[in-house]
């Protein structure tokens, strides 16, 4: 991510230019640590959103109204005070640090006009937005840090605002390309590392982009380039920093098509990502909209699979430590035909037993040898024959009821991997809806409806390959897609293919009657050891069938089935052989 001083100088012109002039209208804190400011200037109504998250620090014009809490926090109804009604004077840079100020100015109090600072710090998990007076003392800020917190600077009210020096680093828009190459001469590293080191705001992209255009290695040492090579380095600076001063910016985001991930972006155009898709905008603020909603979509996803993973293990955990306890339950029952022998014996030969004895010895007919069976000597022999054949029959009862127990325990862990196996592979919001509400609908977890009016749930789609040989496969990425594929979608002699014994996906291999090479049946299998819980093992055995030839027992959960004839081949999971079909 480049969201470094290079796009916040395009993007404080773009921002100076739109909005200085424009009084500000609202000023809302939608979320924690993040404010949406609403701007009306020439007939027009701008929305900015800034914020200083930790984790996803980011400023732009939007169009995307936000919800405000009932109770504004403090930060958010201190400029209320000060900014609301104000006129913005000015909307810059300083040097080429990734910090913006906004100029403004507001009638006091006393309706006396006076100008304050808003100043936007973009700086990774240090960013912070922080109002200051004219003179520079800090009226608030969206985070407080104290002396304990950072040795650096105090950001707090009364204290004075300053920029933490960078040591070793200039403002490369103050140098030539002579001065420049000396600078990065200075040092003793790679030649990237020697670029962003020396300089304030540019990023690591950019200082590779300066290799790249001058054909040097950006991880070679310094010390090894040649004089050319440096001469052609400090041209592509030069040549770089004039289109800075003159902004010849490029608004762009680089897409990585296979994955459907942004990679990077950039206000300078990046030749060394000529392998990922290039979208260009008219201006910053459409770029980084483009680029923060879609991370911020990922970033959502992200956690919402890991929450969804997080529940399934938790459950799963639990039922694997319940099988455990089930299963000793079974193994103590195990006894239970000891008991029903002694019954027996105690009807034939309690007789022989002394009266208060608590033993007897018996010719235990069922093997040939003596037996000494426990009595309790307060009852006779046959009240202790009743009383084993009653343990006996507890014993059956409870058996039964533990190996069905058992059996439904299996099938609930089955069901669960089957899951945990699909968490591996969704991406979309509508299959981690589809996992989620499968969960629900199996009675793992409670189901908690949306307020207000109920929407139909989106469909998601699964996954579609093309073999070598043109043959279509299909693979389910949850339990819901498995039966879709299965049972509405699949003609019947179409092939089915599933790894063995172990959750995975079902694939449907489409003949459309047509004879299918061997090597599409091995691609299918391949695909089918892919997209399972034995995608990294080195060979899989997966099974085969005509899909007709599969069934789904009544009641069963999701994506379970059986199939009675079947082939098999062992396989290396990979999908070196297919070609994707994106929707």
């Amino acid at each position: 991510m480049a969201f470094d001083g290079v796009t916040l100088r395009a993007l404080a012109l773009e921002l100076d230019d739109k909005l200085t002039g424009g009084k500000i209208q609202k000023v809302a804190e939608p979320e924690k640590d993040e404010l949406l400011v609403t701007i009306k200037h020439g007939g027009e109504t701008y929305l900015l959103l800034i914020s200083a998250n930790a984790s996803l620090p980011l400023m732009y014009l939007t169009d995307e109204k936000k919800k405000s809490p009932d109770s504004a926090p403090n930060f958010c109804m201190v400029l209320r005070k000060h900014m609301q009604s104000g006129t913005i004077l000015k909307v810059e840079q300083i040097g080429m640090e990734r910090v913006i100020r906004f100029s403004i100015e507001h009638s006091d109090e006393m309706r006396d006009l006076s100008t304050k600072y808003l100043y936007v710090e973009i700086m990774g998990k240090h960013s912070n937005i922080i109002f200051t007076k004219e003179d520079g003392t800090i009226i608030d800020s969206i985070k407080h840090v104290n002396a304990m917190m950072s040795s650096v600077r105090e950001v707090l009210p009364g204290k004075e605002y300053f920029i933490p020096a960078q040591e070793g680093k200039e403002n490369p828009l103050d140098f030539s390309a002579a001065a420049f190459l000396t600078k990065i001469s200075e040092k003793n590293d790679t030649v990237m590392h020697c670029i962003v080191d020396s300089f304030t705001g540019l990023s690591p992209s950019l200082a590779i982009e300066m290799c790249f255009r001058a054909g040097i290695d950006s991880d070679a040492n310094i010390n090894s380039l040649t004089e050319n090579e440096k001469a052609t380095l400090s041209r592509v600076f030069e040549q770089i920093i004039s289109e800075i001063n003159a902004a010849s910016f490029s608004p762009s985001v680089y897409f990585d098509q296979f994955k459907e991930k942004n990679k990077d972006f950039s206000v300078i155009t990046l030749t060394h990502f000529s392998d990922y898709e290039e979208k260009t905008f008219d201006t910053v603020s459409e770029m980084l909209k483009e680029y923060y909603s879609k991370k911020n979509h990922q970033e959502n996803q992200k956690q919402k699979a890991y929450d969804l993973k997080r529940t399934v293990e938790t459950i799963l955990d639990r039922n694997r430590h319940t099988l455990a306890i089930q299963e000793k339950q079974l193994k103590d029952t195990e006894k239970s035909d000891k008991y029903r022998v002694y019954g027996e014996l105690l009807h034939t030969y309690g007789n022989t037993a002394e009266e208060g004895a608590k033993s007897v010895t018996v010719d235990n007919y069922y093997t040939g040898e003596k037996l000494t069976i426990p009595l309790d000597p307060s009852i006779t022999p046959r009240e202790n024959a009743n009383k084993y054949f009653k343990k006996y029959e507890k014993m059956k009862r409870t058996k039964e009821q533990v190996t069905e127990r058992i059996k439904e325990t299996e099938n609930a862990i089955k069901h669960l991997e089957s899951i945990d196996n699909s968490l591996t592979i969704a991406d979309t919001s509508e299959e981690l809806d589809e996992i989620k509400k499968e969960l629900a609908d199996a009675g793992f977890t409670k189901y908690h409806a949306p307020k207000g009016k109920p929407k139909k749930m989106k469909k998601s789609e699964p996954l579609h390959f093309v073999t070598n040989d043109g043959f279509d496969i299909f693979v389910g990425k949850n339990n819901f897609q498995n039966d879709y594929l299965t049972f509405k979608f699949a003609n019947g002699n179409d092939l089915w293919f599933h790894v063995k014994t172990i959750p995975g996906s079902h694939v449907i291999l489409r003949t459309e009657g047509k004879e299918v090479p061997d090597a599409d049946y091995v691609t299918a299998a391949e695909v089918a050891a892919y997209f399972s819980t034995g995608k990294d093992n080195e060979k899989q055995e997966v099974d085969y069938v005509i899909k007709k030839e599969v069934k789904k027992p009544n009641g069963s959960a999701p994506g379970f089935v059986v199939y009675y004839t079947n082939y098999s081949m062992v396989v290396h999971p990979t999908l070196d052989h297919v070609t994707e079909v994106k929707a």
